[in-house]
């Protein structure tokens, strides 16, 4: 009789035990749903958002499928004799493998580490975009010099300055949360300090990586709060800049001229020859698309097919449901970053929250300007479509980036646990 009446005994101890820990738990709160830590648990809540990472592996396959197709046919070119067929397929594969590498590193580091050290990244990418100018360090390729060597590969210092001038703006706005009503103390040196990258990437030059980084620094000082007179002022101010700049060079006065009338006979055969073959191809592929492999303007007619004019041969391959299954993902997965960002800020995470937002913003601006150009719907530009266009450098940026997102998002769901981020 005792032992059955201390079984009985413990039996309501124990329930209360198993009360008072799920009372000691946040709830998680996932796509509007809630869940309480559990063993019933989806591991969706439990871990990083995976649904993220399945839309990157997506835009990463179907990239390095698009730049085998887009350069096969490269080596009948005498200035890619030496290549094989599969040269820059092969290389495309060897940066992602070692961006995943720099994506598991980037994911152990903790904002708080991302948060100290942002200043000291920003200076380290100072010294690349300089040292990428000086004579026999910088390489210059097709007329510009915007790669440093590293033996059998190319370095492009602008990529890491997207990541270093969004950590470092993010940075700066959390540092002055009690002074962004004024002008001159809150915006006028984080102003100062975006056109200093902006001087030494025109010197290169790369006005479109310059693009990038300016609405990268100017997103985030409107996310963190800055007046809205004061922003608006400094997107004038910039939009006036960027007009002075078009107008000053003849050769990017050109492609706008060439942008309003690529069929023209001065600008067919001149500015505007790639975006008229762009045309071309988008135009071929109608609905749904000349098959795989079948693309003829990639035969030595589109020029940089696998690189900034890569959607220019999905569509010709897979049609319109090939360009708006890109554009899709591009807006589920920008959308779902800008999210976590918020989801963060939330949380009272202001800086994490930042950093998000702002490489939502980089992610999405970059592929609406590449997207844009090759629909004939924006003037030429150089940059490449994120996760998808050959380019190691932009590429290995592009992952780096998503690995911090996820880290946020991880460290989210910790806290909501109640545990420590």
């Amino acid at each position: 009789m005792s032992a059955a009446s201390d079984a009985m005994g413990q039996q309501p101890r124990a329930k209360k035990r198993r009360q008072r820990a799920r009372a000691d738990e946040l709830p998680v709160r996932i796509g509007g749903m809630e869940y309480a830590r559990t063993a019933s648990t989806p591991s969706r809540v439990l871990g990083f958002d995976q649904s993220l990472i399945w839309v990157c592996v997506a835009l990463l396959a179907w990239g390095l499928i698009m730049v085998y197709s887009a350069s096969i046919a490269l080596p009948d070119n005498p200035r890619f004799a030496r290549y094989a067929p599969g040269h820059f397929a092969l290389r495309h594969a060897m940066w992602i493998f070692l961006s995943l590498m720099a994506a598991l590193v980037a994911f152990q580091i903790r904002m708080d580490w991302w948060e100290k050290s942002a200043p000291w990244l920003f200076v380290v990418s100072l010294a690349l975009l300089i040292a990428v100018l000086i004579p026999h360090v910088g390489t210059v390729v097709n007329g510009a010099r915007r790669w440093v060597s590293l033996g059998p590969m190319n370095f492009q210092p602008s990529e890491l300055a997207k990541i270093a001038v969004l950590m470092y703006a993010a940075d700066y706005m959390v540092r002055k949360m009690d002074v962004k009503e004024r002008f001159f103390r809150a915006v006028l040196p984080m102003g100062i300090a975006v056109a200093v990258v902006g001087l030494l990437l025109l010197a290169q030059p790369d006005m479109g990586a310059f693009m990038v980084i300016a609405v990268i620094a100017m997103g985030i000082l409107f996310l963190g709060g800055v007046n809205a007179r004061m922003f608006f002022l400094i997107a004038a101010v910039l939009v006036v800049a960027f007009a002075a700049m078009i107008w000053a060079s003849p050769w990017r006065r050109e492609r706008i001229f060439a942008y309003l009338d690529p069929w023209s006979e001065e600008h067919a055969l001149g500015k505007g020859y790639q975006l008229s073959h762009a045309l071309i191809a988008i135009g071929r592929g109608e609905v749904f698309g000349v098959g795989l492999g079948g693309s003829i303007e990639k035969l030595h007619w589109l020029p940089e097919a696998h690189t900034d004019f890569l959607l220019a041969v999905i569509g010709e391959e897979f049609g319109l449901i090939g360009l708006v299954c890109v554009i899709f993902l591009f807006l589920w997965l920008t959308r779902r970053i800008m999210y976590i960002g918020r989801q963060s800020i939330a949380l009272d995470r202001v800086f994490s929250g930042l950093v998000a937002q702002g490489i939502g913003l980089w992610l999405g601006f970059q592929a609406f300007i590449n997207i844009g150009v090759n629909l004939g719907a924006l003037p030429t530009k150089g940059l490449t479509l994120p996760f998808m266009s050959y380019g190691g450098s932009a590429i290995m940026a592009n992952m780096v980036a998503i690995a911090i997102v996820l880290r946020i998002d991880m460290e989210n769901r910790q806290l909501m646990r109640g545990g420590r981020a």
